[in-house]
């Protein structure tokens, strides 16, 4: 059994899978147990999402502003304290972001993602809930906006670099600091090797599993439309990396995911009992 920590069920080029209840179920029946669709725009989409995952066993969101969005009017709008009040307005909001930097595409403003970045790290520090980070291209001055924040608190910061595809040093100050590491779909690529040596450093404890659907397909799927059912192709990869058995990997996954999250307990229902 795993848990995708980290897709987009509301996003547009995954609706023609089907409805989101429909991509869920398709993924029960994979053994996927959970999921976590995360937000990028909270002024348009927030909302919505919440009421979706509140309809389904063992889906949660976060509440953010993706970095390509961090420009965007209605999103500058939105302050700390907003995010603070989302994040717990429901008990299915369990984590915050995503958020970070992307160089590669700079779809918005370099100094309004920094910007956005530290107003979602310091609602963190607030609620005490992780920071779901965004990173391409982009490694350095990420972690150094996290650093400066963590140094500027006195509350602690957790958190996790998410579809990593960083390099080996991002990855070690983040373990420095207690982050988590997830890999998506990208660690079965066959020019992934980089990767999967990174994957092979990262403890055990601190590695988490996601497809970021509709992106980033896993091989087999590759070039097709990203769904949490295929989640376990990621895991089955990191599984021979760590030379663990599926159980094995599924079972350190899910217990790094709710370590992670553990908000996600409040509305937990073990699998057997699932309707």
């Amino acid at each position: 059994m795993y848990i995708d920590s980290h897709c987009h069920l509301n996003h547009d080029y995954i609706t023609e899978l089907g409805t989101p209840q429909d991509i869920v179920k398709n993924a029960n029946d994979h053994k996927i147990v959970g999921m976590t669709s995360i937000c990028c725009k909270i002024a348009s989409e927030f909302d919505s999402l919440l009421s979706t995952v509140k309809t389904m066993q063992n889906v949660w969101c976060s509440v953010g502003t993706h970095p390509h969005d961090a420009s965007d009017a209605n999103e500058k709008l939105i302050s700390c304290d907003d995010i603070v009040r989302l994040s717990q307005s429901d008990a299915r909001v369990i984590g915050i972001g995503e958020s970070g930097l992307d160089y590669y595409y700079d779809y918005a403003d370099r100094s309004d993602q920094a910007e956005s970045f530290r107003k979602h790290i310091q609602a963190c520090q607030e609620t005490g809930l992780p920071i779901i980070v965004h990173a391409r291209d982009a490694d350095r001055d990420c972690m150094d906006i996290i650093n400066e924040e963590i140094k500027n608190s006195s509350k602690p910061l957790q958190g996790v670099l998410h579809c990593f595809s960083s390099g080996e040093t991002m990855a070690m100050e983040g373990l420095d600091i207690g982050f988590y590491i997830s890999f998506s779909g990208m660690v079965t690529f066959k020019n992934m090797q980089w990767l999967r040596d990174i994957a092979a450093k990262i403890p055990k404890d601190k590695v988490l599993i996601e497809t970021d659907a509709p992106f980033l397909a896993p091989a087999p799927y590759r070039g097709k439309t990203n769904q949490p059912a295929y989640v376990e192709y990621t895991a089955l990869e990191l599984a021979k990396i760590y030379n663990f058995t599926r159980e094995e990997m599924g079972k350190i996954t899910m217990d790094n995911f709710f370590r992670l999250f553990p908000k996600a307990l409040e509305t937990w229902v073990e699998p057997s009992n699932q309707s």
